[in-house]
């Protein structure tokens, strides 16, 4: 049962070191323990656990102009990132965790600030069918994170420089762009600024939960392994992963998400595979490729072979079948 809560914002705008917070207060957090997490990265287009780099981002453009491509532990979408974004984190146990409460936070404080706001789709925050929070989602043994943006004033013009949305996306939303379906808290409260957002958001925290609260400073913290963590998330492999091209690229999109199936196959055995998607769960589907290796192309045994995963989601498991068994004139190789 939680009794304790904490509030933390981060003294930086890099999106590594922030990531790299995140991480650690999801490693410590400890029982009866609720911690909100406020961080702001400058020019960054972060993408889901699954997704493949340059699918979702014009990568030299984006460092051409100073930016920074990252790769979070949560599944979900790209997203962009700049000083007009507050970004929140919850972090809590596996006992502890509702994410229709931690919701709730969020909807009450914009309702504090005069806007009417609601849940829609999987993951998304709108305001009279635009989207201003998106929101994902990560656990790890028992610890668990729930995540996501809040676009106060964000400059929209790089939403369509940076980003490669998807028009599987697109034509499923009904919109022609990424920019026509988000919008800024300013566009409804013209004066309001980052640190009123964030006093609102505080407040909401602690009358939702109506607990102790106290706030942290980042130099309460384990620096040394803040400054670990700051460096896996800034290596190469964890940000593009194995983009190498394989014979057959297959993609659609699902009620759950987008799904991308990469694979080479020798009489009728998948020889190498790779996964990239925008599914909400990130640990299965980053499985997947290892347990396709060395798996003849017959459903039964792909969907047996995929079902010894203890997180395996029949849903997906069809999914990723109709993809790697499409009939092979539809095929879209490389």
């Amino acid at each position: 049962m939680l009794h304790s809560l904490y509030v933390i914002r981060s003294e930086q705008n890099d999106p590594r070191h922030n990531l790299a917070l995140e991480e650690y207060l999801l490693n410590t957090v400890e029982p009866g323990q609720c911690i909100f997490y406020l961080w702001q990265n400058q020019r960054t287009v972060v993408i889901g656990r699954n997704q493949h780099a340059e699918n979702e981002c014009r990568i030299q453009t984006l460092e051409a102009d100073g930016g920074h491509l990252v790769r979070r532990l949560s599944g979900g979408g790209a997203v962009y990132h700049d000083l007009g974004n507050m970004n929140f984190t919850f972090l809590v146990r596996t006992e502890d965790y509702d994410k229709d409460k931690q919701t709730d936070v969020i909807l009450r404080a914009v309702q504090k600030l005069g806007i009417h706001a609601e849940k829609t789709g999987r993951n998304d925050l709108t305001i009279d069918g635009h989207k201003f929070s998106g929101h994902a989602y990560f656990k790890k043994g028992q610890q668990c994170y729930h995540h996501g943006t809040i676009m106060v004033d964000v400059d929209m013009s790089p939403l369509e420089k940076y980003l490669n949305v998807s028009p599987l996306k697109l034509q499923a939303k009904g919109v022609q762009s990424v920019r026509s379906r988000v919008a800024n808290l300013r566009e409804y409260i013209p004066d309001l600024s980052i640190p009123t957002l964030e006093e609102a958001l505080i407040a909401a925290f602690q009358e939702v939960y109506d607990l102790p609260m106290t706030i942290w400073k980042e130099t309460d913290l384990d620096q040394a392994a803040i400054a670990q963590g700051q460096a896996r998330f800034s290596q190469p492999d964890w940000i593009y992963g194995n983009c190498r091209p394989l014979d057959i690229s297959r993609e659609d999109r699902f009620d759950w998400g987008i799904l991308r199936m990469d694979f080479s196959q020798a009489d009728g055995v998948i020889t190498e595979a790779a996964l990239w998607s925008d599914g909400l769960e990130p640990d299965f589907l980053s499985r997947v490729p290892a347990l396709l290796q060395g798996c003849p192309l017959e459903a039964e045994t792909l969907r047996g072979r995929l079902s010894q995963d203890p997180q395996a989601d029949s849903a997906q498991i069809e999914s990723m079948l109709s993809l790697l068994l499409r009939n092979e004139e539809t095929d879209n190789e490389l």
